[in-house]
């Protein structure tokens, strides 16, 4: 018993400090991102869980970079970008931002009318319902307490682990196809060649630069735990990349193999799961897209008006009161309303608005990454704590991948 005490301790240490890091990175794993990734696996199987390691690379990156320099600058990255180059650029930034979370958010709001459609709910009944709790948890806790709970939240993304253990998928294909490279004539087939690029382009979205950042100068993070934020943005980082191969597993052993290739969301590839992978399954996978579509409408938004507020000069943050900072708290109240009522609107062209906001987040992520690798080589800025030159090198190399992927991304949407 002794033996396992010293691993133990460390996995306590780790959960210990894990925070705005772990939350932001598994964000991304909401309902757009588990419909991409149970579509990679049904259509697929097991042959897109390559894509898995270039992921988590990427990933770690961008968040140990955003976690760095909040610290280190104490500043959230709208407000460097508009000190260091201009409150024009800023603005157009932050233009496209909020389109893009605007349509985000009325995805996650989809997500949850979908999910409890599922259990028999109507959509005027649980996306207004899921509205005001959403909103009542972050306007009234206080910044600790919803940290916890926004942490607590990303671990129920453990459901779809045990989804795909429950699947019973063959665990040698699965874990040949992460180690192997696509070959050639699997990258010209436009369908393949379309989730290859949707699942590393998922991502990395825009709007977690901005709020990791924004996160951890709220918290007040001292330089002297810089490494505990560096932990917790990698850790979070393997953790969302490991849910997302797992989501591709489930979908793999048990869609793909029954002939089931064609899902219309996530929701479908629930209700799908059912008669394939068993009762269990299904509720575990229904679980959890509502899970991620909650928890990831309380985090667009706060994103959102974080990231314009400090752009713009106003007052944000969760440690302040409503009248300390009306116009953060006002811009994150209007953008749950508006993102709720778009779903509540008859006919609504959801599919159109999610592959919008996708388009948009494609183009505008390049210009992110790029004004985040310029801010951290400033030693006026980030001090001692700027990327070493094998950093920059590899990192500087991960965005023109990102930047090749984009307009692969792009010029598969213009051909249809």
């Amino acid at each position: 018993m002794a033996r396992f005490r010293p691993a133990l301790v460390r996995m306590l240490f780790v959960l210990s400090i894990l925070g705005p890091g772990f939350i932001t990175a598994n964000v991304d794993n909401d309902s757009g991102g588990i419909y991409t990734y149970a579509a990679a696996g049904s259509q697929f199987g097991y042959s897109l869980l390559w894509t898995i390691i270039p992921v988590a690379v990427c990933l770690t990156f961008a968040q140990e970079i955003s976690a760095r320099m909040g610290v280190a600058t104490g500043k959230g990255l709208s407000e460097l970008i508009r000190e260091q180059y201009g409150i024009r650029a800023t603005f157009l930034l932050m233009c496209g931002l909020v389109v893009c979370n605007m349509g985000d958010v009325a995805s996650e709001f989809a997500g949850v009318a979908s999910s409890m459609e599922l259990f028999g709910m109507s959509k005027y009944i649980s996306v207004p319902i899921a509205a005001v709790l959403v909103w009542l948890l972050v306007v009234y806790a206080d910044y600790r307490k919803l940290e916890k709970i926004f942490v607590f939240l990303s671990f129920l993304y453990i459901a779809y682990i045990i989804t795909a253990f429950l699947a019973a998928p063959d665990w040698f294909q699965a874990s040949k196809h992460i180690l192997r490279l696509p070959r050639v004539s699997e990258l010209k087939d436009n369908a393949y060649l379309y989730l290859s690029v949707g699942i590393i382009g998922a991502t990395i979205a825009p709007w977690q630069q901005f709020y990791l950042q924004a996160s951890i100068v709220d918290k007040g993070t001292p330089k002297s735990d810089l490494k505990y934020s560096q932990i917790d943005a990698v850790v979070g980082s393997l953790f969302s990349v490991m849910i997302a191969a797992f989501i591709v597993i489930a979908c793999a052993a048990t869609l793909f193999m029954h002939g089931h290739h064609e899902i219309r969301d996530a929701a479908d590839a629930a209700q799908s799961l059912r008669p394939l992978g068993g009762e269990y399954a299904y509720l575990l996978f229904a679980i959890g897209l509502l899970n991620a579509s909650l928890f990831a409408a309380s985090i667009l938004p706060l994103s959102t008006a974080y990231t314009a507020c400090e752009a713009l000069g106003f007052e944000s943050g969760l440690n302040k009161k409503f009248r300390e900072a009306p116009v953060f708290y006002w811009l994150y109240t209007a953008l749950i309303i508006v993102g709720a009522v778009i779903i509540l609107i008859p006919h609504a062209p959801l599919v159109k608005l999610a592959v919008l906001s996708q388009v948009l987040n494609g183009i505008l992520l390049p210009f992110v990454l790029v004004f985040m690798l310029l801010l951290v080589k400033k030693p006026e800025l980030m001090g001692r704590l700027t990327n070493s030159r094998a950093y920059d090198v590899v990192a500087w190399g991960l965005t023109g991948m990102i930047v090749l992927l984009t307009a692969m991304l792009l010029i598969s949407l213009v051909r249809g």
